[in-house]
């Protein structure tokens, strides 16, 4: 199923997509983890964008708003110059508090 993530006003189609509220020194914070495919004419847009770190995150299908930060990131591909490649990344994102 695809879940539509929405990070700082930009739109990225999620798989796999995972939602839970973790506790930090008693506070309730949401989490999400999900995947995500990047090709090559989108990687620096992307890349700039993760720079960030910290994000208004939006998941509009499941009416969640907050900001959060990226506690876990990983891809498969680390350069995504050559044309028409693709890589998975995947993102864990932990609400600020």
């Amino acid at each position: 199923m695809v879940t539509k993530v929405v990070l700082n006003g930009v739109a990225i189609q999620a798989e796999e997509f995972e939602e839970e509220v973790i506790r930090q020194n008693g506070v309730p914070l949401h989490k999400i983890r999900f995947a995500f495919k990047v090709r090559s004419n989108e990687y620096h847009d992307i890349a700039t964008l993760l720079y960030e770190k910290t994000f208004d995150v939006s998941v509009p299908e499941k009416d969640l708003n907050f900001r959060g930060t990226i506690q876990n990131y990983s891809t498969s591909v680390t350069n995504l110059y050559k044309e028409n490649e693709v890589a998975d990344y995947r993102l864990e994102l932990v609400e600020t508090n």
